[in-house]
């Protein structure tokens, strides 16, 4: 069995994602972040392997072809894509992986892989989102009109998801995360997988 747990978080822009699974990494010891495959050129100070894995478009096609992605779709014509082998590699080894994809690139992990967790983070307003969508200063008032009907459209699709937290107080959202982590860590089917030689001697001579 896979020891790790394969998790899927979505949130609509501005919902807080970004920095609460950041810090969720700094606390929380053996979890990782997938590195999606991408189209898209590189921007200024992001690097390969680290933000993305950056690759042509017929590098891209082929990866699909030959079948090597868990989800792939295309957003403003550029592909983005989650590999399969690294993660399944990773959960094998007792790593927890986060994925960041939409609710549709969730479907697609489901199909493959129905026992992943879905975590979605919502904002407690939209009063809220469009604060910190504009606290940005980097868009304008069309794309943050724009970014506002995107995180309706994603919102509706929260029951989709085994997991709701709420970004309101940030410190709370993040031990809603790590609770999440660590009641999964603490499975019987996964206790007994990592604890095998220690459960084998406290039930030594017990039948039954």
């Amino acid at each position: 069995m896979m020891i790790g747990s394969l998790y899927i978080v979505a949130a609509p822009s501005g919902a807080g994602k970004t920095s609460l699974l950041k810090s969720l990494l700094e606390r929380v010891p053996g979890v990782e972040v997938s590195v999606s495959y991408t189209t898209r050129p590189r921007r200024p100070g992001e690097r390969e392997g680290i933000n993305y894995h950056f690759v042509d478009p017929q590098t891209f096609q082929k990866m699909i072809t030959q079948g090597r992605f868990l989800e792939h779709a295309e957003v403003f014509g550029n592909h983005y894509g989650t590999a399969k082998a690294n993660i399944l590699e990773r959960l094998q080894q007792g790593i927890d992986v986060i994925l960041e994809i939409d609710w549709q690139g969730a479907r697609q992990i489901r199909r493959t892989l129905p026992e992943a967790v879905g975590i979605f983070i919502v904002p407690p307003s939209r009063e809220t989102l469009e604060q910190r969508l504009r606290a940005r200063g980097q868009d304008s008032r069309e794309t943050i009109e724009r970014r506002m009907c995107e995180a309706v459209a994603e919102m509706i699709h929260y029951n989709e998801f085994d997991y709701l937290v709420v970004n309101d107080e940030f410190e709370q959202a993040l031990d809603g995360l790590r609770a999440i982590i660590l009641a999964r860590r603490l499975r019987v089917e996964v206790q007994q997988e990592k604890l095998r030689g220690l459960l084998a001697r406290l039930v030594a001579g017990q039948e039954g």
